[in-house]
């Protein structure tokens, strides 16, 4: 069967299940855009990765990567294989300078450990036309409030901004955030401080 190339281009809280966030996967050379809905662990380990964070401490995640450079596994690609009953299979690719072994994963936490080793995403065609849906007009691209529910959304939004701060006081506070491990916050942060470097 041919592969067929996926990128993350969304995560974000799931509207349809509370504690839950929807990971959206596109297609590379295409419209189609696959939703996975994930736990709210997996999409931070995901949101942490994408956005170059470096937690206090490893996730579980960090710690695959690790134990796998230590003895030289490299994941090589993810497949998401089958959808039975609206659940994603996958497996990891994994190999070691001599052998190929296939692993079986949750898709979340396949994809989690995608992002640390930089591999590509693949699914099949009857997973996509299956479960795809068409995106017209523009791509989006969001990766935010990973660390909120939708009533702190809101408060968060309405506390403000970071923009009256000092550069000096943003640094500390993207200190204490990484500390407390609000990668979210730390995250705009960090927006906050190269918006500043860039004008």
């Amino acid at each position: 069967m041919k592969k067929i190339k996926l990128d993350i281009v969304g995560l974000s809280y799931s509207q349809t299940q509370s504690g839950a966030y929807a990971l959206v996967l596109g297609e590379v050379s295409g419209r189609r855009r696959l939703p996975i809905i994930i736990g709210s662990f997996e999409a931070q380990a995901i949101a942490i990765e994408i956005e170059k964070m470096t937690p206090s401490r490893p996730l579980t995640h960090d710690l695959f990567k690790s134990l796998g450079q230590a003895f030289n596994i490299t994941v090589q690609e993810v497949i998401i294989y089958n959808l039975v009953d609206g659940i994603f299979y996958s497996k990891l690719i994994c190999y070691d300078g001599k052998k190929t072994v296939e692993i079986d994963a949750r898709t979340s936490d396949a994809i989690a450990v995608s992002v640390r080793f930089e591999c590509p995403i693949y699914t099949y065609e009857f997973i996509l036309s299956t479960a795809g849906i068409v995106i017209e007009g523009n791509d989006f691209v969001y990766l935010e409030n990973i660390n909120e529910t939708p009533e702190e959304k809101t408060h968060s939004s309405a506390a403000g901004s970071f923009t009256s701060l000092s550069e000096d006081e943003l640094k500390t506070r993207l200190q204490q955030a990484l500390a407390e491990e609000a990668y979210e916050k730390a995250a705009k942060i960090r927006d906050e401080l190269n918006k500043r470097k860039s004008s």
